[in-house]
């Protein structure tokens, strides 16, 4: 993410609610290293921790992504046997399993993912609140050396491989602002319609419900080439 830092790197659109959020490359860093530091000096993650990520495809998710990554954690997407899970309140269920709150064992962080940075309300004891907490940490931070697997037990060489055999297919280069509307569920799912993007130095413009009346105007407002 050191191509053209102050360049777009993710727009973010909701068409059910008319939300748009743009974040340059030098802004989304910022956000993923101030997630590097909740997890590491608050959640006590270390570099071998498996992290469920039990969000939809969102600019904040992209921020944890690669804030979880940052410190050499594991990404992981069904939810299973995580000592830490990042998720959205209708979630909360999946991610006490995947934890085992109930032994009082593990991390819950919960996502609003509200475009103004408010709390979740009334959430349990115990349970942390992402905007509240991510805000106070640092947004700077140094990668760890010696990661653990990235993503549903791929190494971080298998992954960056996979995402650059994914860019190639898909013809991608960093001249590219892709406009995607698929979700990012599965380990391929973020190979493809994230990490595809990101390893050439492309930049992503991500719709979430999408209107199909209102996808043309996205990609003429955004300059899109893809998608």
């Amino acid at each position: 993410m050191a191509v053209n830092p102050a360049g777009p790197r993710i727009t973010y659109y909701d068409d059910a609610t008319g939300e748009r959020i743009e974040l340059s490359t030098a802004t989304l860093a910022n956000w993923a290293a101030k997630t590097a530091n909740l997890l590491r000096d608050e959640l006590n993650a270390r570099p071998d921790s498996r992290v469920a990520v039990l969000l939809p495809a969102h600019w904040q998710t992209a921020a944890v992504l690669f804030g979880i990554w940052w410190i050499g954690c594991e990404v992981v997407l069904d939810g299973s046997d995580c000592e830490i899970a990042f998720c959205t309140e209708e979630r909360l269920d999946e991610a006490d399993a995947a934890v085992g709150t109930g032994s009082g064992m593990g991390e819950v962080v919960v996502l609003s993912l509200d475009p103004f940075g408010k709390p979740v309300p009334g959430l349990p004891v115990g349970v942390t609140d992402y905007a509240t907490s991510v805000r106070v940490h640092g947004d700077q931070i140094v990668p760890e050396r010696n990661p653990g697997p990235a993503l549903d037990g791929r190494s971080v060489d298998d992954v960056i491989a996979a995402a650059r055999t994914s860019a190639a297919a898909q013809g991608l280069t960093g001249a590219d602002r892709q406009l995607s509307t698929a979700g990012w569920c599965t380990a391929d799912d973020l190979i493809n319609h994230l990490l595809a993007v990101y390893v050439v130095g492309a930049s992503l413009v991500q719709v979430a419900n999408p209107e199909s009346a209102l996808l043309d105007r996205h990609r003429d407002t955004e300059k899109t080439t893809r998608g």
